[in-house]
């Protein structure tokens, strides 16, 4: 594991808790923030996110995460909700989304979603494509293919701007509702 995503975590952590928490009744902002620049110089690349040390069969919503962040989730009282990992019309039979959140709650605001599934590269690249030419925004990265909605549709905006957001590696696929929840999947 990179040493840049475990120390960036505990302020992730906090910020999403407190941030979905927070937004719970309140109105969305008018302008959402701007989406990422595409003439904005990339982030340096960093080494890509390994392939996960857990069989692929083994991944559960409770494993994905650090006890940490599970054990955080739990102590504001939310549950997990685990689903099949679906992209559009394509289920990965062996992949796992949950949805952490108060489902008690009469809104969505207190939901947050993580997701992990292994990936064929040919249904890499055709769901990428497939996003793209629904509005998604496409970047190259040093960790891998990421791909994200439009910050003018997204129900949720990271503090840098992105909305749902996959990231596909080696043979593997991870989703958030915010490209800042990607930090916080850790298989290694």
């Amino acid at each position: 594991m990179r040493p840049t995503r475990r120390a960036a975590r505990s302020g992730i952590l906090l910020a999403i808790v407190v941030g979905t928490l927070g937004a719970a009744g309140c109105a969305p902002a008018a302008t959402p923030p701007a989406g990422p620049d595409p003439t904005a110089p990339q982030p340096t690349a960093s080494a890509p996110v390994p392939a996960p040390t857990i069989a692929p069969e083994d991944v559960t919503c409770e494993n994905m995460l650090e006890d940490a962040t599970v054990d955080s989730f739990q102590a504001t009282g939310w549950t997990v909700r685990e689903d099949p990992f679906v992209i559009l019309d394509l289920e990965l039979p062996t992949g796992t989304a949950c949805t952490w959140g108060d489902f008690s709650s009469p809104t969505n605001d207190d939901l947050v979603l993580f997701g992990w599934a292994p990936i064929t590269t040919a249904d890499a690249a055709e769901i990428q494509a497939a996003l793209v030419s629904e509005g998604w925004l496409r970047e190259e990265t040093g960790t891998g293919v990421m791909v994200t909605e439009d910050p003018a549709f997204a129900l949720r905006l990271d503090d840098e701007g992105y909305g749902m957001t996959y990231l596909f590696g080696d043979g593997w696929v991870e989703v958030s509702d915010t490209r800042q929840g990607l930090d916080l999947i850790d298989l290694g």
